[in-house]
């Protein structure tokens, strides 16, 4: 088959056939589809096999998941191009974007399990995964947070390596609170009843007590927000004193949703310590095959993940 030409590692039937809808539909990928295998280690395709496995027992075929992930790459590049030509975003507000996205059901199921799939096959996103298994700590427990939860996985993730006794999720978009519930309910039935899943604005969520957080994640938030600092500020009031925070976001990174743009991670660093944060930890991530100040001078996407603590 044709990924069987990609790479001398083994890969599961499920895997192997997502990979050859891909590039049947689209041969330009095969290219990054190479160097995306190369990066990823054997546990972490037996992981996306399980994963496909789980969609499929919900009736998503292999042609519908790799759909959801060339959904990504085509809008990202169109996104790609709009930035190329106009120096920013797209869109500029949440007005702009929410209707066609987070409120489009059909949409937003693909937008998901595409995401899904990008945090195996995008380098930039499975070392971003890997930053936060490596990071979070092994015997916390109290009370998780999680803004955004998405398609499930950091939290997935929170329940198997932590010592958290209770776990909040929030999220704007029906259909990614469907897709988290989905998944903890297949892989952490043991935690059916220490999850909460809110359908709502974070900022919103004014009964939330203060310090009372001993973990917030926010993965892939900020770049969908007009005021990432207030979503910053929010965090630092509710995290404990010695809490685990952990962020990702994203700089000159075009995409149909992302309407915060800095075009620095300075910009962007500058703004976090300036919401009552602090950075403990930063994993910065350029485009491939460039450095940091390079993807920077060429205004080229760039990934970061951030361990932060309170000021």
């Amino acid at each position: 088959m044709t990924s069987s030409a990609l790479t001398a590692k083994t890969l599961t039937p499920n895997v192997e056939g997502l990979i050859d809808i891909i590039l049947e539909e689209n041969p330009m990928h095969k290219s990054f589809m190479v160097g995306a295998l190369e990066h990823v280690t054997i546990e972490e395709l037996q992981t996306l096999d399980k994963y496909l496995d789980f969609c499929g027992s919900k009736g998503l075929d292999l042609a519908y998941m790799a759909d959801s992930y060339l959904t990504i790459v085509g809008d990202t590049f169109r996104e790609q191009l709009y930035f190329m030509k106009h120096k920013e975003y797209r869109y500029k507000s949440y007005e702009e974007v929410g209707g066609h996205v987070y409120h489009n059901e059909d949409y937003m199921n693909q937008y998901m399990y595409g995401l899904a799939i990008t945090s195996f096959l995008w380098p930039n996103h499975l070392d971003m995964g890997r930053f936060f298994v490596e990071t979070m700590p092994r015997d916390v427990g109290g009370k998780y947070l999680d803004i955004g939860p998405g398609h499930g996985y950091y939290l997935m993730k929170a329940m198997e390596l932590g010592k958290f006794d209770e776990f909040l999720g929030i999220d704007i978009s029906e259909s990614s609170i469907k897709q988290t519930d989905a998944i903890l309910k297949h892989f952490k039935p043991d935690f059916a009843d220490r999850f909460e899943l809110r359908l709502m604005d974070f900022l919103d969520a004014k009964e939330l007590e203060a310090g009372s957080f001993n973990a917030i994640v926010m993965g892939e938030v900020l770049e969908h927000v007009e005021q990432p600092d207030v979503f910053l500020k929010r965090i630092a009031e509710l995290a404990a004193d010695d809490a685990y925070i952990y962020v990702t976001t994203c700089i000159n990174a075009p995409a149909i949703d992302h309407i915060f743009l800095w075009r620095s991670t300075d910009a962007l660093e500058k703004m976090i310590e300036g919401t009552g944060l602090k950075i403990k930890a930063p994993l910065r991530l350029p485009y491939e095959g460039k450095t940091l100040e390079e993807s920077e001078a060429q205004e080229l996407s760039i990934n970061v993940a951030y361990v932060l603590e309170k000021a």
